[in-house]
């Protein structure tokens, strides 16, 4: 029953409704994503920069990835694959590219109505534009609790499971003693709060990401005569015009953008929780960065997961297993048998760091709700026990409910998202506005936003931080200028 529901409701309906807003949103944005495309990587760049005490863009870029990064990009790619055939991977490219547009959105908004909390950071995300932007407190708490069941809790023990049996398979490490052994590697890190965790996904978010694409990309290059044929075969089976797989064209439809909703989480009302820790000049810019994340997982990393999976030689229509099985045999078919291996540990590294990020989710969802220091030290006592819990079972039909969770969750979101669209395009003229205007860096300022529910020590009014352009020198006040 829950699998009839699950189906139903992420593979239907939260399609259409994620699909269908995120073009509208790219139509209506006059298609922000393409329009800043190159402007992402000017802004990735000035990312790096952070305030003493503060978490940079790019801490706040990683902390997403590596919700973003996971086990959906080896496995989920995979799946894609394997039920929808190589055209599966063209909708996935698709949903990406709308996806990116509600990526820009849900994450600005986030920046806008975030919270400093007192210790110099911030916490925001959709129960905050929720709550302070559409004012429904109850919509707000639903959103949170669903948060807290589904990444918190759920999801954390179904990583775990994932983590250790591969282990298992390629180590033949006992689960329950590996399961231990993540646990206390967390609970160190968890003690640190969110720097801590920020700065470890500073350190493996990059390793993992430019490895695994690095070996990819090796696959790819003892193949690149073969690339333009599959690119070719890709496009053609996506509209069922390849005969050996004009019979999936439904299939590649429902998988690739399925497997691409959930491989991004765009419009999923995830990351920008983590999104909005960032102190940034102007909400657009972590809009910005964010939509470039959702690029760099599907157009990047699912694609050389697909290519090394296409042209391995391995894949053949109608290969009947389950995704990471794919994935590691075709790249042993190509490096040999210490290719299963990496393709364990990259899973290890990609779980390990989305626990973190499922922990974050859960520990700010919780925030929101109650800010007594003893529910969230039991809080993170819970999550360790799952971890170790998690290991040692089969825990499908917790995933089919942490899907559904999910799916409602996402409803929510989008339902805000929808609502609160409006105050999301005044935010994004504005910061069109200055850098039409020539400013490298445009700078929010408040009380060009008074009606709005707005913390004004997160966003004080007429800032101090002059907008810098090309033709003007930072630092100089505009009365000499």
């Amino acid at each position: 029953m829950l699998e009839v529901i699950n189906d139903f409701l992420s593979g239907k309906v939260l399609i259409v409704l994620i699909v269908g807003l995120g073009s509208y949103f790219t139509i209506r944005s006059r298609f922000v994503q393409l329009r800043h495309f190159f402007h992402m990587f000017a802004v990735f760049r000035d990312s790096l920069k952070g305030s003493a005490g503060q978490l940079s863009s790019f801490q706040a870029l990683m902390l997403s990835l590596a919700g973003r990064v996971g086990a959906g990009n080896i496995a989920g790619v995979g799946i894609a694959v394997t039920l929808g055939g190589p055209g599966a991977v063209f909708w996935m490219w698709v949903t990406a590219l709308v996806g990116m547009s509600s990526s820009f959105f849900e994450c600005t908004l986030a920046q806008v109505y975030k919270r400093a909390d007192g210790d110099g950071l911030y916490r925001g995300g959709p129960a905050y534009y929720i709550q302070h932007g559409l004012k429904l407190k109850g919509m707000a708490v639903v959103f949170s609790i669903l948060l807290l069941v589904t990444y918190g809790f759920a999801f954390i023990g179904l990583q775990s499971y994932t983590v250790t049996h591969s282990l298992q398979n390629a180590f033949a490490f006992d689960p329950q003693h590996t399961g231990i052994v993540l646990a206390v590697l967390l609970a160190i890190t968890f003690i640190g709060g969110i720097k801590r965790i920020a700065s470890v996904s500073d350190l493996l978010v990059p390793i993992k990401t430019l490895a695994y694409i690095g070996v990819t990309l090796y696959v790819i290059g003892t193949q690149i005569e073969h690339v333009p044929a599959m690119l070719e075969t890709i496009f053609k089976s996506a509209f069922g015009l390849d005969p050996a797989f004009g019979g999936l064209l439904g299939s590649a439809i429902v998988m690739g953008v399925k497997r691409g909703v959930f491989a991004n989480e765009a419009g999923l009302g995830s990351a920008p929780n983590v999104a909005a820790v960032a102190a940034v000049k102007h909400p657009g810019a972590q809009g910005v960065v964010q939509a470039f994340s959702v690029f760099l997982d599907t157009f990047v990393i699912c694609t050389c997961t697909a290519l090394l999976i296409l042209l391995s030689g391995f894949y053949t229509p109608g290969f009947e297993g389950d995704g990471i099985v794919l994935t590691q045999n075709s790249l042993a078919a190509v490096v040999g048998d210490w290719g299963r291996m990496f393709v364990s540990v990259a899973l290890s590294l990609f779980v390990f760091t989305c626990i973190l990020y499922n922990y974050y989710l859960g520990e700010n969802s919780l925030q929101f709700l109650t800010r007594n220091r003893a529910a969230l030290m039991t809080f993170r006592g819970l999550v360790l026990a799952l971890v170790v819990w998690g290991s040692m079972q089969d825990l499908s039909t917790v995933f089919a409910f942490a899907d559904i969770t999910m799916t409602c969750l996402a409803f929510v979101n989008l339902m805000a998202l929808a609502l609160l669209f409006k105050v999301g395009m005044r935010v994004m003229r504005d910061y069109d506005e200055q850098r039409r205007a020539g400013v490298k860096q445009p700078v929010f300022d408040s009380s060009k936003f008074a009606d709005l529910d707005l913390d004004l020590k997160a966003w004080p009014t007429n800032p101090s931080s002059a907008p810098q352009t090309d033709a003007q020198p930072q630092g100089v006040p505009a009365a000499q200028r």
